[in-house]
């Protein structure tokens, strides 16, 4: 009976450690530029296309991804809202240290806009998948 409980605790550890840890989506975040906490929850879904947060996604995509894509000739990283972690995206938007931040590149975009790309990014970077939400599913 002791090697049988052994054996499951064994199988149990094994299989824990092979579960990838998951975090829900962030449905708040602060904004240490403006100072503000946002709401990310609110008006519903939060995906490409729906407003106003999917304006941020649709931006990500028009502005920022016009030279971070595969293969640019900017000499511009690779991006996607999975690059960096959701504390990482809302420290690289609250200290604007990136090149593409200093050099004007951010200015096609009002205030707002910025905001929302950040709350996009932010909802969306690395470690916010949830298989087990409805949220998450295809």
């Amino acid at each position: 009976m002791r090697s049988f409980f052994v054996l499951c605790l064994g199988v149990s550890f094994v299989f824990a450690c092979m579960v990838q840890p998951a975090t829900a989506r962030p449905q708040k975040r602060y904004d240490k530029h403006s100072g503000m906490c946002r709401f990310l929850a609110d008006g519903g879904r939060l995906d490409w296309e729906s407003e106003p947060w999917g304006t941020g996604g649709i931006k990500f995509r028009e502005v920022c991804k016009s030279c971070h894509h595969k293969n640019n000739t900017k000499g511009a990283r690779f991006l996607h809202a999975e690059s960096y972690t959701s504390d990482a995206w809302n420290s690289i938007f609250a200290k604007r240290r990136k090149k593409c931040a200093r050099d004007g590149s951010w200015d096609v975009l009002s205030p707002e806009e910025l905001q929302l790309v950040n709350d996009y990014l932010y909802r969306n970077g690395d470690w916010t998948y949830d298989p087990n939400s409805a949220d998450s599913c295809g």
